[in-house]
Parts: structure tokens; sequence; C-alpha cells
């Protein structure tokens, strides 16, 4: 597996496992939503998770909680390009954006992004496209279903196979479009459109998806997962997310994407310690 990403020219070792700090310019995402969605506010939270030790930080303009009602192109365009054109200038960090729409993905790497990052895996229309000609690194999520129904009953033959298929696909599909197989990540998509089972069965099997030689990248942080088996409410879903992503890392995921970049950083650095002592 190679050791770098580049983003836009900012580029990242992935000798250690890496933090992508969570930055929802939404007025309805599931654990922060309305908190970031004024951009003061936003380039605030994203300058402290910098100094926090984040190694990305990834904007999203548009829910994708489980129920979550679609945002116009305008809209998610004008939460997220101000920030983008602002962060860009102010912490050198590579941003992401969280989209699925194509004429977000140009905009957003126009103004500076330097990955992608898309729980359609380039699925809508014009995203293939719109991502080859971007040349930076594009994250490929797995999402049964779409956001307003995926939790409905979702169902599989066998999670990991199935999934396995769908990232052989998804890779196929870019690699013919033009994407280069060295900007291409992996995300198995914790929570989307999976029920406590599935995800338990994905964390417990996730080094299975080292067999495709591309860095894989985790979403844990604050999910209903954790809460089904703690009991505990979002905002107090803080250790059981950080164990959860120290075993994502220590099974093979090189990116953790969280809301609690410090406490992150803090679990990461002792599961590399541990790592490279082996």
């Amino acid at each position: 597996m190679r050791k770098k990403l580049d983003f836009h020219g900012r580029k990242l070792s992935l000798k250690h496992p890496l933090v992508m700090g969570v930055l929802n310019i939404t007025s309805d995402s599931f654990s922060d939503g309305g908190q970031w969605l004024h951009q003061n506010a936003a380039l605030e939270q994203a300058r402290l998770m910098a100094a926090q030790g984040a190694a990305i930080i990834d904007i999203g303009g548009e829910s994708t909680r489980p129920g979550a009602v679609p945002v116009s192109l305008q809209e998610e365009l004008d939460r997220v390009l101000p920030v983008i054109e602002s962060l860009v200038a102010d912490i050198d960090i590579p941003i992401s954006i969280d989209t699925s729409k194509a004429k977000v993905m140009t905009a957003a790497v126009t103004a500076g992004a330097g990955m992608i990052n898309d729980v359609w895996a380039l699925r809508q229309p014009g995203a293939l496209q719109a991502a080859a000609e971007a040349k930076v690194p594009v994250c490929l999520m797995h999402m049964l279903g779409e956001p307003g129904s995926m939790q409905v009953q979702p169902d599989y033959h066998a999670v990991v196979d199935d999934i396995s298929w769908f990232f052989a696909e998804r890779i196929t599909a870019a690699n013919e479009a033009g994407i280069k197989r060295k900007n291409l990540l992996l995300d198995p998509g914790f929570g989307f459109g999976k029920n406590l089972q599935h995800n338990l069965s994905l964390l417990a099997n996730l080094s299975a998806f080292e067999s495709f030689d591309l860095p894989l990248l985790v979403g844990l942080s604050r999910k209903s997962m954790l809460g089904q088996i703690t009991g505990c409410a979002v905002d107090k879903r803080l250790p059981a997310g950080l164990a959860a992503a120290s075993i994502a890392v220590l099974q093979g995921a090189k990116i953790v994407r969280t809301h609690d970049v410090a406490a992150t950083v803090q679990a990461l650095q002792v599961c590399a310690a541990v790592m490279n002592t082996k």
C-alpha cells in the first residue's frame, strides 16, 4: 500500500493513522447540527481541530443522517465555499469536501479542497467525471439505499462480502472514468444502511478490506451503534467512540473521521505506538 496521499499539493504520510475532523455546516446533522452553520463559528472550530492534531478537515453542507432532507445545490455551495476559501489560506492541512453533487465537488476543489468524500461513492449524476477532472483523492463509501430510508430493515447476504463486491464495482467504475487508483480510499460506511449486527461484523472483520490495497477511512464517532451498545446519548459516547476507533485502526484503518479530534488523536497515538512495537 502507498505511504502518502497528495491532497492538491499538500502531502500526508500514511505511516501512522490520521484523524479527520468533522465540520458539518448544516442545520440537521445528527450530532452537531446548527453548531457551525455560521461562517465565523465554522472557521473557529476548524482552527481548533487543526490545533488539536487533525490531519484533514472534512467539510459538509448537507446532512446524510438517517431521514435527512436534501438541500439545494445553491444552498450547499453557499454553506461550504466561503469556509473552504478561508481555511485554505488559514490552516496548513488538507480540506476535504463531503458531498455527492458533481458541481459542489468541482467548485470545492477549485476553491482549494484537496479531497472528495462521497457517501454515494460517485453514483450521482456527473460525479465520476467531476472527480476524474478534479484529480484529487476520492473516498468511496458504501451506503445501502439512500439517507432517507437506509435504516429501514437493511438486509445483506453477507455484509463483508456484499460490501467487498460493491467496492470492486466502484473501483472499476472510477478507474474507467479516469480516476487513478492511487487517488482512491474506501469507507465501509458504518451506520449507512446497516443495523447493529452489520456494524459489529464490519468492525470485527475490517481487515478483510485490506485485500484492495487501498487506504481505509472509517467514521464511527458518536454513531447510533455506540448508543445501542452502551445506552448513552449522542453527547456521552466519546469513550465508546475511542474504543471503536482504536479497534478499527488495529484492524488496518488509516484515517479516522471524528467529531472529537483531541481525544481521538491521543487514542491513535497509543495505537500507533503499539503497532510500531510489533
